[in-house]
């Protein structure tokens, strides 16, 4: 018997307004209207953000929401493998992972991703792919965390340019302290990765892209507009 290789897909977002980069994502799935799940555990599954996007993607795919509290469901298994996009909203990264790790969402989101789920998320919903970012989960500080799912190599860092102390502190770390090279996103901006291999840059802004970010090194990627 023939086994079905499938396309592992990432689409991962720099935060800001992030709705064009995560339709480009939906589109990845090749279905009209897909089965997408809203993971809102880095925002401590804030309804209102819930909302938000059940109301945006509304018209544009079926979608429901993985909730961990006060536990999570019988069928988590189904719920998160059931699917053809998985869209992870921003937030504290660092108690998002403990929460998933706990649960063994971790363990699931890779079988989803092995499986061709398309994988998506913006801020901490981009960070929490790589194997390590720069977050603010443990205060108004930044600071480089390398416990990411590790999915993707390298690391990750989003609000590249709307949020002003987030570049000198990637540069820093990668320059001066080992961390993993990798990309940081503009607001908005979503890299696109086939298997682990950037395969496309997409934003919404004119002048917003990606940058990839070695020892002494930051390349400005070529975008393309959508939106």
């Amino acid at each position: 018997m023939l086994r079905v290789v499938r396309t592992r897909r990432a689409v991962t977002i720099g935060g800001g307004d992030s709705r064009a980069a995560v339709l480009h994502a939906l589109s990845l799935t090749g279905r009209e209207q897909p089965r997408v799940l809203w993971v809102g555990t880095a925002g401590a599954e804030s309804a209102e953000a819930a909302l938000r996007w059940f109301e945006l993607l509304s018209g544009q795919a079926r979608v429901s929401a993985l909730r961990l509290f006060p536990w999570p469901p019988d069928d988590l298994r189904s719920t998160v493998l059931d699917q053809d996009a998985i869209v992870v909203g921003g937030g504290n990264t660092a108690n998002m992972l403990a929460l998933w790790r706990v649960h063994g969402v971790d363990v699931l989101l890779s079988e989803a991703w092995e499986a061709g789920v398309v994988l998506c998320g913006s801020s901490a919903g981009m960070i929490c792919w790589f194997e390590a970012g720069v977050t603010d989960s443990f205060g108004p500080q930044l600071t480089g965390m390398r416990d990411g799912l590790g999915l993707l190599p390298g690391s990750a860092c989003p609000h590249y340019d709307d949020e002003e102390r987030r570049r000198p502190l990637y540069r820093r770390l990668i320059d001066e302290e080992a961390f993993p090279p990798g990309y940081a996103a503009d607001a908005g901006v979503g890299l696109v990765f086939e298997g682990t291999e950037l395969v496309e840059v997409v934003s919404p802004r004119y002048g917003a892209t990606a940058f990839r970010v070695e020892p002494g090194s930051e390349v400005a990627l070529p975008a393309r507009r959508i939106g």
